[in-house]
């Protein structure tokens, strides 16, 4: 409207109040007259909440990024939850922002659906794309969900910790096997005792250790988000 040198003053006030609960206000006018507003909203869904709940559970930090003016930011990161907000930047803004994130030593996700998450998503150390968003971004993203449910970005984390947590435990139990088998199948035992190791034994040893790596690792077909 400035640079149709049109007077809104008299709207402001009903600006303010929109943006603050979470709108955009629209100016109208008609012939050089302001004459109205449009108030328009992209309400967060019902399970973002609870999503980002979860996620301050897990101990991670969420910060919200986007191009709306900032008052209408900090009432939907309100509703949210979410603490943290930086709000009017442009795409490649997004991406600074994560790359200065990453400059402080964080390891950083980004979550997002549209073209101007990609930069962010390409620079994150792990992109997570909305399924339902545009293809640039799921082609962009590390990890895709099938559905616009945030939700599935806590339980994807949540899985991703439980399978390092098992490929951990399998090299424990792999290296337990080798490091306790192999000299006892060389021999280290026969001075002092006067035994060997059963070419059957060792056999089976093998074995058992395929077994309990392979069933340690099925355990994670029981996993269920939290």
């Amino acid at each position: 409207m400035t640079d149709w040198a049109v007077d809104v003053s008299s709207l402001r006030a009903d600006a303010e109040r929109l943006a603050a609960a979470g709108k955009t206000p629209v100016y109208v006018a008609v012939d050089g007259v302001a004459v109205g507003l449009i108030a328009v909203a992209d309400p967060i869904k019902p399970t973002s909440r609870e999503a980002i709940a979860r996620l301050r559970r897990m101990g991670l930090e969420v910060v919200m990024l986007t191009g709306d003016h900032r008052r209408t930011a900090e009432a939907i990161a309100r509703e949210a939850g979410i603490d943290r907000v930086v709000a009017g930047v442009l795409p490649a803004e997004k991406a600074a922002e994560v790359k200065r994130l990453q400059g402080e030593g964080k390891v950083v996700a980004m979550v997002g659906d549209g073209i101007n998450d990609a930069p962010a998503l390409a620079q994150a150390d792990v992109g997570i794309a909305i399924g339902t968003g545009t293809d640039i971004a799921i082609e962009t993203g590390d990890v895709a969900l099938m559905r616009g449910d945030l939700r599935g970005v806590a339980t994807a984390i949540a899985l991703s910790r439980r399978t390092l947590r098992t490929i951990r435990q399998n090299l424990f139990w792999a290296f337990f096997y080798n490091v306790t088998g192999i000299p006892i199948a060389a021999g280290i035992l026969y001075p002092a005792f006067g035994m060997l190791l059963s070419p059957i034994l060792a056999s089976a040893a093998m074995a058992f250790s395929s077994v309990t790596v392979v069933s340690n690792s099925l355990r994670l077909r029981r996993f269920a988000a939290v």
